[in-house]
């Protein structure tokens, strides 16, 4: 390939990925941790630990009893079935209020049968989630803009292929450590990128789908099927086709009926989740979804139940999705890893942690690749770039840190308020804080500091989550509380992790180079008094 060639991929490379990745690391960070969405919701709820598993025979009466309390509810609510990580039956029902907003209410029944609600509850892993897709902007328009950086984080993974492939291949493993850190940083972030490039293909493609696959179809709505794209593929999107209340009261099939009726109808069904419309009238309506006990690709599953008769009006599986279900259903699985268990799981997580270090790495090696080795003072738009690299980066990292601190802070000061409301303020309060600190600092010395605050915030997650629940470490692993046991000692490993890179940063701000923006400003002027006294004495007169 011609030399100017490859220089416009290498061009191409490099600006896609600064503006690309700063987004990328949020959600890469944030997705390594939402693999485990489900399993979250027994560390972040502490009073649900120990609870068994309530019985589904408790799911009619706690409809009667909310709409006997709330009528209105009947337009649309739905059941939560128990798992082992969120052991209560809860219905969860949002209220329209005149002036367009909405309160989500939170019901399910006591020990004695008795109607309770629980609205100001924790949101830690649903939070973290929408990191994941908004990384942190506005969820109304945040999902698009991820959407697109997915689209031009995938123009990166080819242009870095045709660059770097031919020498990695020859040099995979060869991680060349030494004083040349920009040698080392260089091979990390190649090698990293080239061994997990299918799921980064996978990711990209699956992410932009997935955020703005309805604009991709804008052209053909409006070109080419005269507006009638979205009925064609309506039966891909939705279960059923949305109905209207008839005004016609209709008495509604018990709970254990529709539970029974769909079982019938797909009998591997695990049922989660049961939503339903128009409950009472004629043309009531009951979707229950879930997944299927298979080992296949998919495993999504919905049925869809005639809430007055108890017709079965669609049963969706994997065996007859249409093409395009299929497709969709298999990217959402490939890309959240819910085709394996807890080994893809960790598997997932290791891989979503590499990518944030493949975009933290490239905004370094950017950095150290415009550094002038032959003067202290250093271009401002490298020092800009550093420090918003490491502004956004541990930004994050503290913040979602401090996110799982706050939920436990809550539960220990129930007064205090909304949990979910306060966690998503510790967020962006840290977050900003962290973005003001590094340009306010040199950026060795904002690096320093940065990772010592989120080497604290880390391992202050197990410790107040042993003052929240009295358990501690050794005691969940001797329970076999096994997700609790993981989250805590992740976090421990983490910080240390984080403490090490925090000792790293600062020898390198003390014993690096000092023409580069990671030295620390008090030796850049030693180095210079240095110079200005050889330079006074050789010019000085000879006796």
């Amino acid at each position: 390939m011609k030399t100017s060639t490859l220089r416009s991929f290498l061009q191409v490379h490099t600006w896609v990925g600064l503006i690309a990745g700063l987004g990328l690391f949020i959600a890469f960070y944030a997705g390594s941790i939402t693999v485990f969405t489900e399993q979250l919701h027994a560390w972040e709820q502490t009073e649900t630990r120990h609870a068994p598993i309530e019985s589904l025979q408790q799911g009619q009466a706690l409809i009667d009893a909310v709409l006997a309390a709330h009528p209105t509810a009947s337009e649309r609510f739905h059941l939560n079935l128990p798992t082992p990580h969120e052991p209560r039956l809860v219905l969860e029902w949002d209220e329209k209020r005149k002036d367009g907003t909405s309160l989500e209410h939170h019901f399910s029944l006591s020990a004695d049968g008795k109607l309770q609600e629980k609205n100001q509850i924790s949101e830690l892993s649903h939070f973290i989630y929408r990191l994941h897709y908004t990384a942190g902007l506005p969820a109304s328009w945040g999902l698009y803009v991820l959407g697109i950086v997915c689209v031009l984080y995938g123009l990166a993974l080819v242009s870095g292929v045709v660059i770097y492939a031919p020498v990695m291949l020859k040099s995979l493993f060869a991680l060349r450590q030494g004083r040349n850190l920009k040698l080392f940083w260089q091979d990390a972030h190649n090698a990293i990128g080239m061994l997990s490039l299918p799921f980064h293909i996978i990711f990209a493609w699956s992410g932009a789908v997935l955020a703005i696959g309805t604009l991709m179809l804008a052209p053909f709505q409006f070109l080419v099927f005269d507006g009638k794209l979205l009925d064609i593929i309506n039966e891909d999107l939705s279960l059923v086709a949305p109905v209207k209340a008839s005004g016609k009261s209709a008495a509604l099939i018990s709970f254990d009926d529709a539970v029974a009726r769909v079982q019938a109808a797909a009998p591997q069904i695990n049922i989660a989740h049961m939503y339903y419309h128009h409950a009472g009238d004629s043309n009531a309506r009951i979707e229950a979804y879930g997944e299927n006990q298979q080992r296949t690709l998919n495993t999504m599953a919905g049925v869809a139940v005639d809430g007055s008769t108890g017709k079965i009006l669609r049963v969706q599986q994997p065996e007859n999705f249409s093409i395009g279900t299929g497709f969709l259903r298999a990217l959402q699985t490939l890309h959240f890893g819910n085709y394996g268990h807890v080994a893809l799981q960790w598997l997932y997580f290791i891989l979503g942690l590499a990518g944030a270090f493949l975009f933290y790495s490239g905004n370094l090696l950017w950095v150290e690749a415009r550094r002038k080795r032959h003067q202290i003072a250093q271009p401002r738009n490298t020092k800009w770039m550093a420090q918003l690299t490491l502004g956004v980066c541990l930004g994050c990292i503290a913040g979602i840190s401090a996110v799982f601190v706050t939920n436990k802070f809550m539960q220990l000061s129930p007064q205090a308020g909304d949990p979910a409301l306060w966690e998503e303020r510790s967020y962006y309060a840290v977050f900003f804080i962290c973005m003001i600190w590094a340009f306010l600092r040199a950026p060795a010395r904002a690096g320093h500091e940065l990772l010592l605050l989120c080497a604290a915030l880390t391992a202050a997650i197990p410790v107040i989550n042993y003052a929240a629940s009295g358990e501690h470490l050794l005691q969940n692993l001797w329970h076999g509380q096994w997700v609790i046991f993981s989250v805590d000692t992740v976090a421990l490993i983490a910080a240390y992790l984080y403490w090490r890179m925090a000792k790293a940063t600062l020898r390198r701000g003390q014993q690096g180079d000092p023409n580069s923006v990671w030295a620390l400003p008090q030796k850049q002027t030693q180095v210079q008094h240095a110079e200005a006294s050889v330079t006074a004495s050789t010019a000085a007169p000879k006796a």
